[in-house]
């Protein structure tokens, strides 16, 4: 009897101190949130709760209510904002170029608390690192993207950009189709081959294992995310998804470790222990080369800069960046000829006698300006990327005041490129707004300065070549309003149920 009422009374003091301790810090929270927006005078605090900070307003945890929600809260209380989450811990979110001037400028850079559930799959990668080692890391990857390299990769482009016409040709002159899962199974055997030298086949086969293992761990990590009861890994591991992310991670692991120990197998064969040359020493070679390639070519060298875990990050966060991307982007833009015909026929002219040329070349894709204006406007519609993060590590200031180190600091693109403040008749796909530039830091679909997008050119090569063989082929028309366009927003913004057009062979 009495060691019952000892650990009822054991019990009880746990569950008081535990109160105690979240009510002090639910206060020093909001404590800390009013003086820094006394400081701030162009932040608006969002409504807020004690303890639960602003959760009322997003009830609605869809991709796309989700979204719904941070694009009204921008609209109803301003570009600039404080959020509180749970515990009133609180970020700062913002819309205004001005105030993203001053956040990029900051000489720390520091990414946001959540990259940190990309950590199991990526690991350190250059996306998540700071500092020297993001230098260092820089440093060995920028060939990867240079002019030989890409010329090297664009017949694997063109290949594949085949592979999906043939497949798409069936659907000729038949009812709308949804054009994102052939775009998605396209762009992972392109990024398959061009970063590990693996041929995936999902164009043929989308039940790959690798391809729906990525499928399912980015919706795993988007749940995560805008869940606050699962950004406790001990919690997160006790649960079902916890588990299923875990299982994903490792088969994803499995997959690319194989593969890696496979290239490196064949580069000893081919280049002799003594006669390996470093990357810069064959040309040739780095033409050839894949990005995996290139990663281990500077590790066979004698250069220790990458472990395997490095090179896998790396490759990893190839995978994930290239594909997803790309994806999206090639679905709206289709979605968008197919409303806006003269924009389409004016593509088409651009791209008509270059689709009749025995090959493409690098730098003939890199002269269509016209279809660089319309991938620029789909990009400002719809950035593939909505909404990135940054952490004060305290030298980062707004309007003078320096922000709280651990502060993290979200810019809203997606927000700030449909405002039309920046852009009259932002609703409307008019891509020769591009002729002239837009306002400085209103347009950052792949962000700007030195931790800018590594593979827009990458990505703007595929998406060019993919354009002119799809318009040389099909003209695209507009789809029922059943299937008009709706847009989410997990890790990247995509077509909600699907980016639906009509296809008209043109021969």
């Amino acid at each position: 009897m009495a060691v019952s009422v000892l650990l009822l009374f054991l019990l009880a003091t746990v569950l008081l101190l535990s109160a105690l301790y979240i009510a002090l810090k639910v206060v020093r929270n909001r404590n800390r949130a009013v003086a820094l927006l006394k400081q701030l005078s162009n932040f608006r605090a969002l409504p807020s709760v004690p303890l639960f900070g602003s959760a009322h307003l997003f009830l609605d945890t869809t991709p796309d209510g989700t979204l719904r929600t941070i694009v009204d809260c921008h609209q109803r209380y301003g570009r600039n904002l404080l959020l509180q989450e749970l515990g009133n811990e609180f970020k700062l979110l913002t819309c205004d170029p001005r105030v993203i001037e001053q956040v990029l400028q900051a000489k720390t850079i520091v990414k946001s608390n959540f990259y940190r559930f990309l950590l199991p799959w990526i690991g350190l990668s250059s996306v998540v690192v700071s500092g020297h080692r993001w230098h260092n890391r820089r440093k060995v990857i920028n060939p990867g993207f240079n002019y030989r390299m890409l010329q090297g990769f664009l017949s694997t482009m063109d290949a594949q950009a085949a592979v999906l016409v043939a497949k798409l040709a069936p659907h000729a002159g038949g009812p709308a189709i949804d054009v994102n899962e052939p775009l998605r199974c396209m762009a992972m055997d392109i990024i398959c081959e061009t970063a590990m030298g693996v041929r995936l086949g999902c164009q043929s086969n989308p039940a790959v294992p690798f391809f729906k293992d990525c499928e399912e761990l980015l919706d795993l990590i988007y749940k995560r995310i805008f869940n606050p009861l699962l950004t406790y890994d001990l919690v997160y591991a006790c649960t079902r998804a916890g588990r299923r992310a875990n299982a994903t991670i490792r088969a994803l692991h499995q997959f690319t470790r194989s593969v890696i120990r496979e290239r490196v197998k064949q580069m000893q064969a081919v280049i002799p222990n003594s006669q390996q040359p470093a990357p810069e020493e064959s040309q040739e070679q780095k033409h050839r080369s894949t990005f995996l390639d290139l990663l281990l070519q500077t590790r066979l060298a004698g250069d220790e800069l990458l472990s395997d875990d490095d090179i896998r990050g790396e490759v990893n966060t190839f995978m994930f960046a290239g594909h997803e991307t790309v994806t999206s982007c090639l679905s709206f833009t289709l979605y968008y000829l197919s409303r806006y015909p003269d924009v389409q026929q004016r593509l088409y002219e651009e791209i008509e006698t270059m689709a009749r040329a025995p090959e493409l070349t690098y730098g003939a894709l890199m002269e269509l300006k016209y279809t660089e204006l319309v991938i620029r406007e789909t990009l400002r519609l719809n950035p593939s990327v909505p909404m990135i993060g940054r952490m004060a590590a305290g030298d980062m200031e707004i309007d003078g005041v320096t922000i709280p180190t651990g502060t993290e600091v979200m810019l809203n693109i997606y927000v700030m490129q449909n405002d039309p403040q920046y852009y009259p008749d932002a609703d409307q796909f008019r891509p020769e707004r591009f002729l002239q530039e837009p306002p400085p830091y209103s347009y950052l679909p792949f962000s700007t300065g030195v931790r800018s997008c590594i593979g827009q050119r990458f990505a703007m090569l595929e998406m060019k070549t993919v354009l002119v063989r799809l318009l040389s082929r099909f003209r695209f028309v507009p789809c029922g309003e059943e299937n008009a366009l709706q847009v989410k927003a997990n890790l990247t913004l995509k077509p909600y149920h699907g980016a639906f057009v009509k296809l008209v062979d043109r021969h």
